[in-house]
């Protein structure tokens, strides 16, 4: 009986931890999948739909567990936190596409850092370069879908750079 009962122990434990690994993976991933929301709402050229999409990467930039990290990744968040936070409260005030294009520009610079630098991307993550509008984008494919042009040009571009899965 005893015997079980630390087997059920040991069960519970192990599962607790699975899960705390599971959710910290999944606040840290959270950013990078709200980009990927705007990203993609970009690339239909729907400013009321980027707005919306902002709001919630602004959320997830703000919910971000930072206390969970190094002092040198810690420090390295509250560089571009702000930087981060700052384009995406444009883009969410504002539902016109090529204001948000603007911002979004400068937001990818600055998600393409801080991925680098923090190492938070547990899927692959392609950096693509848009010639006509000389800028940079993150994509969850390797496929090009232009977001500073939507429909008009979608596939122009290409991939510059890969960033495979942080480990």
């Amino acid at each position: 009986m005893k015997n079980i009962q630390i087997l059920i122990g040991a069960m519970i434990a192990i599962f607790t931890i699975s899960s705390v690994n599971a959710q910290n993976n999944a606040s840290k991933d959270s950013v990078l999948i709200a980009y990927y929301g705007v990203k993609n709402s970009l690339i239909t050229s729907d400013g009321a739909s980027t707005s919306a999409k902002a709001k919630n990467l602004l959320a997830a930039i703000t919910a971000f567990p930072a206390d969970q990290l190094s002092a040198a990744d810690k420090t390295n968040w509250t560089k571009y936190a702000a930087k981060l936070q700052f384009d995406a409260r444009h883009i969410t005030e504002n539902s016109n596409i090529a204001h948000q294009r603007e911002h979004f520009a400068s937001l990818s610079e600055n998600m393409f850092a801080t991925i680098k630098a923090l190492k938070l991307n547990t899927t692959t993550v392609y950096r693509a370069y848009c010639p006509m509008k000389k800028s940079y984008w993150l994509s969850e494919a390797a496929a090009i879908k232009n977001p500073y042009y939507g429909d008009e040009m979608l596939t122009c571009g290409e991939v510059k750079q890969t960033l495979q899965a942080a480990k």
